[in-house]
């Protein structure tokens, strides 16, 4: 059994990504506002590595407000046909600029093209008004590069706590937690059920 939380993640991840049909790398991203309530949706996981779990967003969105009043949040990956789910928490930072124009350069025209048109989560009069801003970013790139907006980019949680689970008959399911504190080796408590 892998007593490195990233191992066995890593592990988990591979088995997900051979057998899971849909996204399996779709991950529950929970954060808090600065009047303490609570938002949760799912994003898609985009790197990750013992520096953390990386996502990318519109930094202007509810989540980047709630980021930047509380830095703590929690991820959920639920793998459902494999009867899993990993559990982690941690702190929230911005990825590197470089991290992101990176990954920006990695996506299909049209989704770097949504991302100059969304004002995400602004509300729109209708979705012809999305759908004409995306043709204005059709024509103001029209022939070059798609260059990543100002307000779009990535963010990194650093975690504190893992926790992976494993469904078992009878509802005796299976619990494998890591916790440590920040510059410190990892601890392991495994919890039934």
């Amino acid at each position: 059994m892998a007593t490195d939380p990233f191992a066995l993640f890593d592990a988990w991840f591979a088995d997900a990504r051979a057998r899971e049909p849909n996204d399996p790398n779709a991950m529950a991203l929970a954060t808090v506002d600065a009047r303490g309530r609570p938002s949760v949706r799912m994003v898609l996981l985009k790197g990750h590595g013992p520096d953390g779990f990386v996502f990318y967003t519109n930094r202007e969105s509810r989540k980047a407000d709630d980021i930047a009043a509380n830095q703590q949040a929690a991820l959920l990956f639920h793998w459902k046909s494999l009867r899993r789910q990993v559990r982690i928490e941690g702190s929230l930072a911005l990825a590197s600029d470089a991290e992101s124009d990176a990954y920006f350069a990695s996506r299909g025209r049209d989704s770097q093209l949504g991302a100059w048109a969304s004002d995400q989560s602004r509300p729109l009069i209708d979705r012809a008004t999305f759908e004409a801003r995306f043709a204005e970013m059709q024509a103001r790139f029209d022939g070059q590069d798609v260059p990543r907006p100002p307000h779009w980019g990535g963010y990194r949680l650093t975690p504190d706590h893992i926790e992976f689970w494993q469904d078992r008959a009878h509802r005796l399911h299976e619990r494998r937690a890591f916790d440590r504190a920040i510059g410190e080796a990892w601890t392991e408590g495994l919890l039934y059920p």
